[in-house]
């Protein structure tokens, strides 16, 4: 039976991790992988994770199973942060669960908006690759549309387009901040527009919060989402741990519903629970709990907020530091000082790509997808100059 099975394509980025891991020139860049890097280059454990880990060990008692809905106090634990402190709940309309990863708790939700009848997800392009590779997977159509419209801002056209084509129960796809890859984000003025027209079509918001904090702040980051969820009567919300907490290989995630009123967000709740146990029965422990830990300690929160604003701060000299630099070669720096967050997009074609790569040994996705904390003081300076070179 085996053998009739097609052959898949590699991961593209795998396989760029190792071409570089590869290449023996010690001044070589990666701008590809998708995690944050210090000055030196590594992706270092959060001091308050080691901290709030060292606590868990001393007082976990029990490795039982927690069942599909995870740890409740991790759950619980990042929702003021989430949806903010005054009410967290938007009175009884919001619960969540745990899941495995930011990734799990997308495919919660497309899983979930199918189950009620959705057919097609509308989804800004270009997106996180696996946006679409999961709606295909769970057999939901695509409706996509240009996110922007230039290096700075989006098509806000193109998405009131998309929407007219859908049909009432479609899901639609919205980044929270920081958008990947092109770090180009709404205004909160955007999202109450597209709250109004979600609403009017009666689609099924999923609001995609992968790295929180990275952007603007931690409250900045949430507040066009916020205006969102105060304007429509339901919503998905997926969020990842994985960037502001560092716990990349934990698979730390969270899934939210907002419903009507509490009697469908019951009903929305034990469906996503039943999913959830067909799909991977419970996520795993260690690293919900060791943000639960984290947050439930006054001491460790305030280490964490300061390492995240350390990291949003690194992040944001990059930008500036590419926008100062203007025009080089052909590519105008400019407009990556008013992005967001890890990640945006150069325009450059494949050759120029496979140029900085041979000639530069600079390394990045060949969509022209760069991730910034692969810079820093001691090479930023040959990354602009090596577009230069390859660009001019």
């Amino acid at each position: 039976m085996l053998e009739r099975l097609d052959p898949q394509a590699p991961d593209a980025l795998l396989a760029l991790i190792k071409m570089f891991n590869d290449d023996p020139r010690e001044d070589k860049i990666d701008l590809g992988v998708g995690v944050y890097r210090d000055e030196e280059g590594r992706t270092p454990v959060f001091r308050a994770i080691k901290a709030a880990e060292e606590k868990l060990h001393e007082t976990q008692d029990s490795k039982s199973y927690l069942g599909p809905e995870g740890d409740s106090g991790f759950v619980n634990g990042l929702m003021p942060y989430i949806f903010g402190d005054d009410d967290p709940t938007r009175g009884g309309r919001i619960a969540g669960m745990q899941t495995p990863g930011g990734t799990g708790a997308v495919r919660l939700a497309f899983a979930l908006a199918q189950a009620a009848g959705g057919k097609s997800v509308v989804l800004g392009e270009p997106s996180w690759p696996n946006h679409r590779q999961i709606a295909k997977d769970i057999g939901l159509d695509i409706i996509g549309f240009d996110h922007a419209a230039d290096a700075a801002t989006t098509d806000f056209g193109a998405l009131e387009a998309a929407i007219e084509k859908a049909q009432p129960g479609d899901v639609l796809l919205l980044h929270g901040s920081s958008h990947n890859p092109t770090g180009i984000d709404y205004t909160v003025e955007q999202w109450e527009r597209i709250a109004e027209l979600s609403k009017a079509a009666q689609l099924v918001p999923v609001l995609d919060i992968a790295y929180q904090g990275l952007g603007e702040g931690l409250e900045e980051d949430v507040a066009g989402m916020r205006a969102f969820l105060a304007a429509v009567p339901e919503a998905m919300v997926t969020y990842s741990c994985d960037k502001n907490f560092g716990l990349y290989r934990d698979r730390v995630g969270a899934f939210y519903v907002l419903a009507a009123d509490r009697d469908i967000l019951d009903r929305a709740i034990s469906n996503a629970n039943s999913l959830a146990r067909a799909n991977w029965s419970m996520p795993p422990d260690h690293g919900g709990a060791t943000v639960r830990v984290l947050l439930r300690d006054a001491d460790l929160t305030a280490q964490w907020k300061e390492e995240l604003t350390a990291m949003r701060g690194r992040l944001r000299w990059i930008r500036d530091t590419l926008a100062k630099a203007g025009t080089t070669g052909a590519i105008d720096l400019t407009p990556l000082g008013e992005h967001n967050g890890l990640f945006s997009m150069l325009p450059v074609d494949s050759d120029q790509v496979a140029a900085l790569r041979k000639d530069h040994g600079i390394y990045m996705a060949g969509s022209g997808r760069i991730n910034i904390a692969g810079l820093n003081e001691s090479n930023i300076d040959r990354f602009i100059a090596a577009l230069a070179d390859v660009t001019g």
